[in-house]
């Protein structure tokens, strides 16, 4: 079996601010197989976009480790960690302020050329952007453009074409549909399938829209304040959720038909607990339809069921067997 390309171990982040200490992150464990996909879900503020940033190093973790090839990435000196940075790439939630003003659009697809492969000339640097640009759907006219003048699915093409144009091996999208139209975030969406198909790109996929998700992922990692709360294949996930925040996260996605509508799932009561104060025990009980006493004293862990599924829930069989 061949190593993971990206192995995320018990990861750990926390921030500090006014009130005290907020903890992000809490043991999160997850991998990436090369030409996989595996998308990040949860409510905003279950830390989905700080995985991202830690994962690639934008801001430091306090516990658990990275392994990129098995290398340590908290543990590379800059110049390594610099090179590696060439297989590491993200596509940002906002694609206006993620371009810098200030550049055409050639320079800042350039740029990482002028970074990762100086020994290229700047007639093959010029040849590769129009590719590029070409392969995300902008004609040749846009090379002279500035990011100003492009719509926001312009702009996410190439923020992409940005992050493809040095052939990484990772990419992370970080929310990159939530800031633009409806009728755009079909064609990304496609648009993303099809260069991981093409370039043998993995890809983690953050984002709140599950039925996005349900088309472009192979796996799915459900995250609720900072925990994971389960993990499985997108298919089996899916048609069977086994954690309540899962079934609750599903029973949330509108169905057109209201006569298929599916009115008698359990749903999350309440609003989401505090970051800053999770509740003790299942950080979750406070919500759940299904707590106990078990739920608000002990931390579940994240736990196998066999089947390639992991889940952190006490009740999860009873739940699962409908007693």
């Amino acid at each position: 079996m061949n190593s993971p390309l990206i192995d995320v171990q018990r990861l750990g982040v926390r921030f500090r601010t006014r009130k005290g200490w907020l903890q992000a992150l809490r043991e999160v464990s997850f991998s990436v197989n090369a030409n996989e996909t595996i998308a990040i879900v949860g409510e905003s503020g279950s830390g989905k976009s700080t995985i991202a940033r830690a994962i690639l190093r934008l801001l430091p973790a306090v516990d658990g480790a990275v392994h990129w090839q098995g290398q340590d990435l908290y543990a590379l000196p800059p110049a390594r960690l610099r090179a590696a940075r060439r297989d590491l790439q993200i596509v940002f939630q906002d694609p206006l302020a993620s371009l810098d003003p200030r550049l055409n659009v050639e320079e800042i697809v350039r740029e990482p050329l002028e970074v990762f492969q100086r020994d290229l000339s700047a007639d093959e640097r010029s040849a590769l952007v129009a590719r590029v640009l070409e392969r995300v759907g902008l004609n040749p006219t846009a090379l002279a453009g500035y990011p100003h003048e492009f719509s926001g699915g312009q702009c996410q093409r190439i923020a992409i074409a940005r992050a493809i144009v040095g052939s990484p091996k990772l990419l992370v999208c970080d929310e990159p549909l939530s800031a633009l139209d409806v009728s755009i975030q079909g064609q990304i969406v496609n648009l993303l399938a099809e260069l991981r198909r093409e370039l043998g790109l993995a890809l983690i996929f953050i984002s709140h829209n599950l039925a996005v998700v349900r088309r472009i992922a192979g796996s799915v990692l459900v995250l609720y304040l900072g925990r994971v709360m389960e993990h499985a294949a997108s298919a089996d996930l899916f048609a069977t959720p086994r954690h309540p925040y899962t079934r609750a996260l599903l029973a949330s996605i509108p169905v057109p038909d209201p006569q298929r509508a599916r009115r008698d799932a359990p749903v999350a009561l309440g609003e989401p607990g505090s970051a800053l104060h999770p509740p003790p025990g299942c950080v979750f009980h406070v919500r759940c339809p299904f707590a106990v006493e078990r739920c608000r004293r002990e931390v579940p862990v994240l736990e196998s069921s066999g089947d390639g599924r992991s889940v952190a829930c006490h009740r999860w069989r009873e739940i699962s067997a409908g007693t």
